[in-house]
């Protein structure tokens, strides 16, 4: 089994065109991205279907590898980069989202753990809500919440609350159960890659707008790893001045 990250990067975006390439304490976004990721793992590719991207990339050094302008997700790209550079059925492929300038090595390698189960197809990352979250916390549609079974294989991700606590006040929910956000970080074994790319979007996909529960629908098992560590996504120009605000106290 070997592990192949690779760093999905596209330019157009509705909220924030360009953020692979904002600067960012001095460098672009996905060379934060890129660096964060190489200290986990030695085979590690930027896709995109931007030049500009492209050549950003090589500015610093990073492999990159061109892929189709049609996708429609970054799993699909992901799937194409992976064939591309070489990935064949002992291939573990880890897709980290190139708006992710801070994700932790400790993240990447709780992710990697999930593999060392034979049986683990998919897998991904969820953190707990903290306690002083409160309902409003709970409550936010971009916080997708997850629910799992005693041994961490997801059985739902949701906007909505989940679980519901029936007889219990809502402004103690938070207090009184455990609930898991979603992080984005995903690993596929490259077979199953390569057949849920071609899945159509399914029904709960289309209501809750998050392509992981097209696969839960089609019968795949996406094991859940566990991790203390939240991060900062970049997704908006405000993202990027909280981001921004965060790295000066460390540099």
């Amino acid at each position: 089994m070997k592990f192949k990250a690779i760093i999905p990067a596209r330019y157009a975006s509705t909220r924030f065109p360009g953020k692979p390439l904002a600067e960012l304490g001095g460098k672009s976004v996905i060379q934060r991205v890129y660096e964060q990721v190489i200290k986990v793992f030695d085979d590690v590719y930027v896709a995109t279907d931007d030049e500009r991207i492209e050549q950003a990339v090589k500015s610093f050094g990073g492999n990159l590898v061109m892929t189709s302008a049609t996708h429609q997700s970054g799993t699909e790209r992901c799937y194409e980069a992976c064939v591309k550079t070489g990935g064949g059925v002992d291939t573990v492929v880890v897709n980290v989202q190139g708006d992710e300038p801070f994700v932790q090595p400790s993240q990447l390698e709780e992710l990697t753990k999930c593999f060392y189960n034979a049986s683990t197809q998919i897998a991904t990352l969820v953190t707990p809500f903290p306690v002083d979250s409160g309902f409003d916390g709970l409550v936010n549609v971009n916080s997708p919440k997850v629910v799992f079974d005693k041994d961490r294989y997801a059985l739902y991700f949701s906007r909505s609350v989940i679980p519901f606590q029936r007889n219990v006040d809502k402004t103690v929910w938070a207090e009184n159960h455990t609930y898991y956000k979603h992080i984005g970080l995903y690993a596929y074994r490259f077979d199953v890659l390569k057949e849920i790319v071609c899945l159509p979007l399914s029904p709960l996909e289309r209501a809750e707008s998050l392509e992981q529960l097209r696969w839960i629908e089609n019968g795949y098992k996406i094991k859940v790893g566990i991790t203390s560590v939240e991060t900062i996504g970049i997704d908006t120009p405000e993202d990027l001045e909280l981001a921004e605000r965060f790295i000066s106290r460390f540099t």
